[in-house]
C-alpha cells in the first residue's frame, strides 16, 4: 500500500478499522499527513497486531472499497 492510496482511503478505512478493533478511539485514529507510521503505531500499540499484519489487513480492506 503506497501512502497516497492510505491517505485518500483513510476516511472509509478508519470506519472499517473502528469495526475491527472497538477499543481504538477518533484520537487514535487521528490522521496527519507524513505521519503515517505514527498512526500504524498508535494502531498497533491499541491492538497488538505486528505492522506487516495490519498493513495486509489495510491493503485488503483497500481493494474491497475498490
Amino acid at each position: 500500500m503506497d501512502k497516497l492510496q492510505f491517505k485518500g482511503k483513510w476516511n472509509q478505512l478508519k470506519g472499517a478499522v473502528k469495526q475491527e478493533w472497538a477499543d481504538l478511539t477518533d484520537d487514535d485514529l487521528l490522521y496527519v499527513e507524513g505521519k503515517e507510521d505514527e498512526l500504524l503505531g498508535r494502531i498497533q500499540e491499541k491492538t497488538g497486531k505486528a505492522k506487516e499484519e495490519l498493513l495486509t489487513w489495510l491493503d485488503k480492506k483497500i481493494k474491497d472499497l475498490d
